[in-house]
């Protein structure tokens, strides 16, 4: 178990200074840089959008061609569709890429535990309605860590869309569920104030910048806005009682494995598998069983820690450029 007490949060001043240099410089009436895409040659910017899925605004990123291979990018806890920031200009050229926030996170309405149902078969209704409003009938499925519960009930429910699973540290198996799991599955088998206690330590400043740094090979390559962005998000009134709602609700995950296991071995999808083998959440013990069940798989353990996009992006672009290049065109 991390005791993150002994964690010393690095100081927040670059990352404060960024955002307030940033938005003084809008601000300021000057002319804006050229954006991400056009320095990566894409043909199209990022756009950020919002669209009502149940009468809840869902905030997404868009870019790339709409005729084009759809890639949708399904995040992770405790961060947004910021951490798909540099990869969907690396590949707006050739896919569309679509990534939500999920509800409750990033810029998507956050309703209280008392209006909404912070579950995961919520948030794969909201998802699935989300793509049904932007009329995705075939996609690749880009899942990390909250995203393979939600994206692997998309999948259960319409096989017949996922043309491709592309599959960062998001787990689908018991061996990945190691020692750091021991007071979630207290919290599961016994929902008290006791047991959620221990929990609240992961929705503290110095966990959340231990999930972007851990296992990482330079911690300085790690920009501190990431962290501060989820950290403030997470700061809001209410959101924390949302976290621990999502954190119960994990347990229902596992008696799905066996299920999700069934519609990789029916279904076949190719599967690229992008894997950050330094994470204590999802550890690599969690990536290997993929291989006894899908057949058309690529694998690659990074040496990188849970966000394995923020050191080894290009890298992941570049596979995931030649993968669906080769299934799905």
């Amino acid at each position: 178990m991390v005791n993150f007490k002994s964690i010393t949060p690095m100081t927040t001043g670059l990352g404060l200074a960024s955002i307030l240099a940033a938005a003084l410089y809008l601000g300021s009436g000057l002319a804006p840089g050229p954006t991400a895409a056009e320095v990566n040659g894409s043909t199209t910017a990022t756009l950020h959008k919002t669209v009502k899925v149940d009468g809840l605004d869902i905030f997404y990123r868009e870019a790339g061609p709409k005729d084009a291979p759809t890639i949708l990018l399904l995040h992770g806890f405790p961060t947004s569709s910021q951490m798909f920031r540099n990869l969907i200009p690396a590949l707006s050229d050739r896919f569309h890429l679509v990534a939500p926030d999920y509800p409750g996170f990033g810029n998507s309405a956050m309703p209280t535990v008392d209006q909404f149902e912070y579950t995961f078969d919520r948030l794969a209704d909201v998802i699935d309605g989300f793509t049904e409003k932007l009329g995705l009938k075939r996609y690749s499925l880009y899942v990390m860590d909250y995203g393979a519960p939600v994206g692997y009930r998309l999948a259960v429910k319409h096989p017949e869309r996922v043309q491709a699973l592309i599959v960062q540290n998001g787990n689908a198996y018991e061996e990945g569920l190691r020692q750091f799991w021991d007071p979630f599955r207290a919290y599961w088998k016994d929902r008290t104030d006791k047991n959620a206690a221990p929990l609240k330590g992961f929705l503290a400043l110095a966990a959340t910048r231990w999930q972007w740094t851990h296992g990482t090979r330079d911690e300085q390559a790690i920009s501190p806005d990431t962290w501060i962005v989820d950290q403030y998000l997470q700061d809001r009134p209410g959101n924390k009682d949302i976290q621990l709602q999502l954190f119960y609700d994990y347990g229902s995950n596992p008696p799905l494995y066996p299920e999700w296991q069934a519609y990789f071995r029916q279904y076949q999808p190719p599967t690229l598998v992008v894997w950050g083998k330094n994470d204590q959440i999802f550890p690599a013990e969690g990536a290997h069983p993929y291989k006894r069940d899908l057949k058309t798989i690529e694998f690659h353990l990074l040496d990188t820690g849970h966000f394995a996009l923020e050191e080894d992006g290009d890298f992941i672009a570049a596979r995931i450029r030649a993968f669906l290049t080769k299934y799905t065109t």
